[in-house]
């Protein structure tokens, strides 16, 4: 039987889907307009910052993106022919390949994350309370334990249904 949402929820639901749907799009414009840059470039780009020697296996981009690797092959594919990614084999692995951060990436991810930054506070952050924010980290936290726990996976036999 299908438990309906009550009023409430289905504002609830409505205004975050909506207003979750909007910034992302926002941010994105944003991001384009600035740095001629889509997120996902931005975000691989930051991964690979943060990174040890600014260097990834293609496989861990795209466990911490939540992307297939075929598409995490396309886009640092295209971030190569920017020159702000190169690839390298992994010594350890035949089939394994590492995404490297140029000294030009790194350049081309400092010119443009002061604009996102501006941007995520403009249409985000600064819209908040500090209560606020707290609140909006501890829905998120909430909703990321949930989705990432491997309960939550449909493959996963020890699921609980119902």
């Amino acid at each position: 039987m299908t438990r309906w949402l009550d009023d409430d929820e289905q504002r609830a639901w409505r205004a975050f889907t909506m207003a979750s749907r909007l910034l992302h799009d926002r941010l994105e414009r944003d991001l384009l307009a600035a740095a001629d840059m889509p997120p996902t470039y931005y975000e691989l780009l930051v991964l690979l910052s943060e990174a040890p020697e600014r260097t990834m296996r293609m496989s861990e981009l795209a466990h911490w993106t939540n992307s297939k690797p075929s598409r995490i092959s396309h886009a640092v594919g295209k971030l190569e022919q920017k020159g702000w990614v190169r690839r390298e084999h992994f010594a350890g692995d035949r089939r394994g390949w590492l995404a490297v951060l140029t000294d030009e990436g790194l350049a081309a991810l400092q010119a443009a994350a002061p604009p996102h930054v501006a941007s995520v506070r403009e249409h985000l952050i600064d819209l908040l309370t500090r209560e606020q924010l707290r609140h909006l980290e501890d829905i998120s936290r909430t909703l990321l334990d949930h989705l990432c726990a491997p309960a939550s996976r449909p493959s996963d036999p020890d699921r609980p249904t119902g």
